[in-house]
């Protein structure tokens, strides 16, 4: 189901109970978030995906900046291509998730970029058509994917909180993000990247950005 579609259903608590996706202002206007990133922020750290060919174009990028004047996918309901669009970014966007990667096989984009948690399985499924993880730079903006609920559902979004908050304080929540997300992180080595550092201008002022335990940081 497209994210956009699911979201709406579950806005009018049809068949759907729960979706997990980024969170923007106007996603908690209509849904109730379960202000947990399940995460842990990892969805904000974005690296690229790009053709094998064009990477020693990005190595001779002058900085960080001039990533700026790349041509970016995005899909078109995604609040990322906002947040990207905002910061300066040339965006194209897509209707299917699908269709990005064909747009950056067909070189109708020069990059798409994907979270760490996603980006090395994708590569994965498309290494045999070129394409790979660009190695120099990342993006960075703070954001959070939440479990949203019906906003009527407050007895649910109490059950999957508590569930969430008894997993942060026993430590079975960063054993399973270590367990899940340790592999990729130390491949990504997110600190000998150039970091270019993006402003969410679609962050909602709740989030919990102060609670340093739910958000991941490059040791």
């Amino acid at each position: 189901m497209q994210q956009g579609r699911a979201l709406k259903q579950l806005a009018r608590n049809d068949e759907l109970d729960v979706v997990w996706s980024m969170t923007s202002v106007e996603r908690e206007a209509s849904l109730l978030p379960i202000r947990i990133p399940i995460y842990k922020g990892l969805v904000g750290w974005r690296l690229l995906l790009i053709r094998e060919q064009k990477q020693q174009l990005f190595f001779h990028l002058t900085d960080s900046t001039v990533l700026k004047e790349v041509i970016l996918g995005q899909g078109h309901d995604w609040p990322d291509t906002q947040i990207l669009a905002d910061n300066g970014f040339r965006i194209v966007p897509s209707s299917t998730y699908e269709g990005l990667f064909e747009q950056l096989l067909r070189e109708r984009i020069e990059a798409f970029p994907r979270s760490v948690a996603e980006i090395w399985a994708e590569q994965q499924t498309y290494s045999a058509q070129g394409l790979v993880i660009e190695q120099r730079f990342a993006l960075h903006y703070p954001t959070a994917f939440y479990y949203f609920v019906n906003p009527h559902r407050t007895d649910l979004a109490d059950i999957i909180t508590r569930g969430l908050e008894a997993a942060i304080a026993d430590g079975s929540f960063d054993k399973l993000f270590n367990q899940e997300h340790g592999d990729i992180l130390r491949a990504a080595d997110l600190k000998r990247r150039d970091i270019l550092t993006l402003t969410n201008t679609i962050l909602p002022k709740a989030t919990p950005v102060n609670r340093s335990e739910l958000w991941y940081a490059p040791q």
